[in-house]
């Protein structure tokens, strides 16, 4: 394939940076706004081209060099930014946010605060899933599409960079393994791709569930669940249910969740999980409504708001739950959606209740943006987008977006 000199220009989400030539546009892994380089195209897509680099030019102040062996290309794909000086990250992340928001959800010149960043950047990460290679090795997703296998993680908790370089099972049956690691010591989450539980011999002191094809967890060994501490209030974890890796940075985001939402006295929250948010919303309210799907997370929501009496867990769709809500009995709606952002059903009733404040929280940008485009269509006004760096060294970008009407 032919070699070609690039001037790059910005980052695209998704963590590859855009340059130009000749009026093609060149996506380039592994390169920063400001340098230019050699590269060589490897696929074309009409007005299109994907680059590999091979030779810098011109390099920007901002490169610096990866701590981790397992980075680069033909390597660990879970990282693309360890080349890059952290508050230069954080800086590109802005920058991405606000133009998928232009392109995607049609907002020019949004009100994006800067970055709140992580306290830490490396051995951030209290859990981690990994998936099996062909030969039964744990790794993560390669460049090239593959299972990379690798025993060391550099934005992975100490304590379970340890226990991922003992860890010898067989794996045969599994489709994902996740480490965790929690106030009450570590867990092992086993997720099989077969209806019957395997037979396990695990050389680790750690509590041990497994996640059968529906989803619903079994406890082999030890707690079911672990235990974190965010601002002085104990909350439970359940295998097999979502929570966010970096713990580390759970302080500021509800603080500011707190503070979005300090007027609102009815609140109505939506995918609540575990009700981790709400945990710090309900002292200050007089009614609190929360709808989550997963019955172990709607469980550990019971346990985790059990103080408060005027908490109200509804478990179901929120599709379904939403035909038989109020609006009128809420002041503002917190949502929460998965990766993918919210169903057009789900949307449409959130809009139909009339809630004067929406804030909506997600960790994924182009969603996000889309459901942006949507309620602003609907009659809501974006006040303002504060990003949060949960994933340094990646590209990803989590945001609570504050809407009015």
């Amino acid at each position: 394939m032919p070699l070609v000199e690039v001037e790059i220009e910005s980052m695209a989400y998704g963590g590859s940076a855009v340059g130009k030539v000749g009026g093609q546009v060149i996506f380039v892994p592994y390169t920063l706004p400001g340098e230019i380089i050699t590269a060589r195209i490897t696929q074309t897509r009409g007005k299109v081209a994907f680059a590999q680099g091979v030779e810098l030019l011109a390099v920007s102040e901002d490169r610096v060099f990866p701590q981790c062996d397992h980075f680069g290309m033909g390597r660990c794909g879970s990282c693309q930014w360890q080349h890059i000086a952290y508050p230069a990250q954080l800086l590109l992340k802005q920058d991405v946010l606000a133009d998928q928001l232009e392109r995607i959800g049609g907002v020019e010149d949004a009100p994006i605060a800067p970055v709140i960043a992580s306290p830490s950047i490396y051995g951030y990460r209290h859990h981690l899933t990994f998936k099996i290679t062909p030969d039964g090795k744990l790794g993560l997703d390669g460049t090239q599409g593959e299972v990379y296998p690798l025993d060391v993680c550099a934005v992975l908790h100490p304590d379970l960079a340890d226990g991922l370089a003992l860890l010898d099972l067989e794996t045969l049956g599994l489709s994902k393994i996740g480490l965790w690691h929690g106030e009450n010591g570590g867990m092992l989450v086993i997720h099989s791709a077969e209806e019957d539980a395997p037979e396990l011999e695990i050389n680790l002191p750690m509590s041990v569930n497994l996640v059968l094809p529906d989803e619903l967890p079994l406890n082999l060994a030890g707690d079911t669940h672990v235990i974190y501490t965010v601002l002085e209030r104990v909350v439970r974890v359940t295998a097999g249910t979502s929570f966010r890796a970096n713990v580390g940075l759970l302080p500021a985001l509800v603080t500011h969740i707190q503070h979005q939402l300090a007027s609102a006295k009815n609140i109505l929250e939506l995918y609540a999980g575990g009700g981790i948010l709400s945990l710090f919303l309900a002292e200050h309210t007089n009614y609190l409504t929360l709808v989550e799907s997963y019955p172990p997370a709607a469980t550990d929501a019971e346990f985790n708001l059990a103080p408060y009496e005027h908490v109200d867990i509804i478990e179901g769709l929120v599709e379904d739950v939403l035909e038989e809500i109020d609006g009128a009995e809420y002041d503002a709606v917190l949502v929460n959606p998965p990766d993918g952002g919210m169903s057009k059903e789900a949307l449409d009733g959130v809009v139909a209740l009339n809630i004067p404040t929406l804030l909506y929280v997600s960790a994924d940008v182009p969603s996000m943006a889309r459901d942006t485009k949507r309620l602003l269509q609907h009659g809501y006004r974006l006040q303002q987008v504060q990003p949060f760096d949960f994933a340094p060294h990646t590209s990803l970008i989590e945001t609570v977006a504050l809407f009015v009407r």
